[in-house]
Parts: structure tokens; sequence; C-alpha cells
């Protein structure tokens, strides 16, 4: 990576005067206490103490002996999700660490600085690069010292911390908004299959019809379902390829996932289809499990079979269409009345008698018609702006790297020829009496270390 002439490049140990990680055998958590804090507290650059580990105030003084936090410091996580960073404000609540956080006291570098460039894409891939363990990734603090960081001139340092402050923060605001457009879209479609389900979204087509429509009635779903049934209730024999076999995990509200099933033998599925035969335009159930009143719409014609965690829907297409009862299970009501059906046991289930009992408002098939026609039209302008959010989200991802990226390679602020020379900092620096090195006698952060 090409650096501006007053730049250079530095091992971080040299730019520290401390680097250590916390707490390897931490003390078992009190009632009351002081806080010790784990990577799970460092997000967003930020730390919270919304969840944390108490402990006793004499053993938080022995353990504040190893790190002694104070406001300037930088935190990196270390262990498990690597790379996270934050500075220690000033007025922050007194914390010591568990070992999966490491901290950072620079010697004169800006603390923002630091932080930043270790958050930038080049020293992210050095740390994923370098972690070392099994089932949980750490990174030894000897690697850590060891990572080459680019070092700007001192007031170089600020005025790109400062412009990162600011650039970020508002990155992190065009976030928090699109963060809240998904649930917004939910609760939309939400509204209109309520609206669709209740007659008010048909309201005007009904006043204008002309000779007058069927009044809705209401209708147990065993009367309007030819069929309603579940999959298998025993974990068949599985073949390594063959027909689905569709699970409450691949039912979707897009349809059915195909991409993950198990499958079954061609001679099993025959067999297994004679009770419970799936086809396009039938609508599924999810009956057990988180996910209990998860619906769709089979789309595809591909031939499957059901787990018993879903339940089978038929609709008799003289008195309901399939799109109709889909909209209706999908509802407010329905998932309401779903959900009722499947008890408040630990382990939710819905079963056939009680599915087949489950009332709902029918209207004519004409409206039924016009219900499905209108609902598509508002889904498929949901689905526009969902693509159109997912697109700004994904711009949105790749604005922070890419404004790292400028930040350390000298791109974002202009130089100073005034400003002194980076190598001429590092120069009192090796003056100065220590330097940062990982404590001795002991492993560094990792699961497997």
């Amino acid at each position: 990576m090409s650096l501006p002439q007053s730049w250079t490049t530095a091992p971080l140990g040299k730019l520290c005067e401390k680097l250590s990680d916390g707490s390897h055998n931490p003390p078992k958590a009190q009632e009351t206490g002081m806080p010790m804090l784990s990577a799970r507290n460092i997000n967003d650059r930020k730390i919270t103490f919304d969840e944390f580990r108490l402990i006793s105030p004499e053993e938080f003084a022995e353990e504040d002996r190893r790190t002694r936090v104070s406001s300037g410091d930088v935190l990196l996580t270390i262990v498990g999700a690597i790379g996270r960073t934050a500075v220690v404000p000033q007025g922050a609540p007194q914390f010591t660490l568990q070992r999966s956080v490491a901290v950072l006291k620079p010697i004169k570098s800006d603390s923002r600085y630091i932080s930043y460039a270790l958050e930038a894409p080049a020293l992210q891939k050095y740390l994923q690069d370098n972690a070392k363990g099994t089932a949980q990734k750490g990174i030894y603090l000897k690697a850590l010292a060891g990572v080459e960081i680019p070092v700007a001139p001192e007031p170089e340092q600020k005025r790109i911390a400062d412009k990162l402050d600011t650039v970020l923060t508002r990155v992190d605001a065009v976030n928090t908004r699109l963060a809240r457009v998904a649930p917004l879209l939910k609760r939309f479609r939400q509204s209109v299959l309520a609206a669709a389900t209740s007659g008010r979204l048909t309201e005007d087509w009904r006043n204008g019809s002309i000779p007058e429509v069927k009044e809705w009635s209401e209708k147990a779903l065993s009367e309007v379902c030819r069929t309603i049934t579940d999959g298998e209730h025993i974990s068949p024999p599985l073949a390594p390829h063959g027909v689905p076999l569709v699970s409450a995990k691949d039912v979707r509200e897009w349809g059915v996932d195909f991409s993950d099933t198990k499958f079954v033998s061609e001679e099993f599925a025959d067999a297994s289809r004679k009770r419970c035969g799936p086809i396009c335009g039938d609508v599924l159930v999810v009956s057990r499990g988180a996910t209990v009143g998860r619906t769709c719409l089979v789309k595809s014609k591909e031939k499957f079979c059901l787990m018993g965690s879903v339940l089978l829907f038929q609709p008799t297409a003289t008195l309901i269409k399939s799109e109709f009862l889909a909209h209706v299970l999908a509802s407010p009501l329905g998932l309401e009345q779903l959900t009722k059906a499947s008890g408040a046991t630990a382990q939710a289930a819905i079963y056939i008698r009680d599915a087949k009992g489950l009332k709902i408002r029918l209207p004519s098939i004409e409206e039924q018609t016009e219900i499905v026609r209108r609902v598509e039209t508002l889904f498929a302008f949901a689905d526009r702006l969902e693509a159109r959010l997912a697109q700004a989200q994904a711009a949105a991802t790749r604005l922070t790297p890419a404004l790292l990226a400028k930040a350390f390679s000298g791109e974002l602020v202009p130089q100073d020829p005034n400003d002194e020379p980076a190598a001429e900092l590092l120069r009192r620096l090796a003056q100065a009496p220590a330097t940062a090195s990982p404590r001795k006698g002991r492993k560094a952060a990792g699961a497997a270390v």
C-alpha cells in the first residue's frame, strides 16, 4: 500500500505503552459488585453496559491491577467476534475485562486514530488471518503487538479522527434510519392482510358491484378444504438424493425453500404421498416449534413430502381460492387463531383436529379474486421497496470500510507540509524508557491457546 511521504508504519506494540488482555480465569458472578465486561459489550465502536458479569470489589481490585482501564484506552475484541473496537470515554464507569477484550494504551497517537486504524479493511484482514484456535478463534497478544499500523503525522492523526467521527456518525445515522424501514414494511403487509380478511380492502368494490355480491359467511376450515392433514410423524429413512422432505424450517413466507431439504427415496415418497400429497396451490402451515403458524402457498410443481411439523391444507376450489386461504391464515387474525390453537405449552403444536375447527370469514369467489388481486398489487409495491432497501443497506455497509481504507492510505484529508513527519514521532517514542509488550509467563487470548 502506497502511503504519503510524511507517513510511515510501525508495529502496534511500539505505539502503545501497554497492550494487555482481560482475565483468563474470571471470578464467579455475584449478585452485586463491580462490572467485568467481555466482547459482547463492544459494539458499533461503543461500550455498552446492558449485560455483564458482576464481581466482588476485592476480586475487581485484583483484576484491575492487570488492565487498569482508563479514559482514552482503546478496547479491541480478540476472541470470537474479533476486530471490534471502542475508545473508553471520559466519565465511563469503572470496569475490568475478560480475556476476549484487549486494552491498548497509546503513547502519543490519537486513541481514536488507533481505534479506527484497527477497523480498516487491511488491519481487519490481518486480525482474521492471524487468529488461532478451533472452537473459538482468538489472536495472540504477540501477533497483535506485531501488526503494522499506518502512522500519519500527529496533527494529521487528529484531522483524520475528527473527519471519521463526523462522516461515520452520518453513516451510522443512515443505517439506523434504514433499519427502521423493514419493520414498517412488515407492519404494512400485516395491515394489508388485516384489511383484506376483514372486508375493508374491497369495501368500495362491494358497494359498486351490480348485481349485489353475497354477504360474507363464517366457515370452519374443514368446510372449505377437501384435505387437512400433516406429514410424517416418525423420521423416515433418508436418501442422498431423491424426493425433497420438507419440514418446518423449509416453510417460508414466500413459499417452500428447497435449498436445504433432506431427501427420501421415490418408493417412500409414493407411499407417503398417498396420505399427504402436497401439490402446487396447496397451503402449508408450520404446526410445531418456534415458527408455529408460519404460512406459505405452494407455488412449485416439484414433487415433495412433508414432515409432521407441517400441516397441509388443500382448498376446495369452488369455495375458496388458495391464495385467499393463505392470506387469511397469514393475517393477524389468522395467526392469532393458529397461536391459540397451538396451546401455551413449552412445545407449541397445532393438531389436525384443532386446525379443522378454525373459523374464517368467507366472501364470494368473485370478491376473493378481487381481494387477491389487490393484495398482490400492494405486496408487489412492498417488494419493490424492500429490494431498494436491500440495495441501500448494501451500499451503506460498503461505505464504512471504504472510508476507513481511504483514511489510512492518506486520501481522506489533505496533508499539511508543516506537519512533523511521522518518522520523527516514532524516533521520539523509541527514545522513551519503555514500550508495550505482551505480558510474559502466560498465554495470550484465544479459546484454544
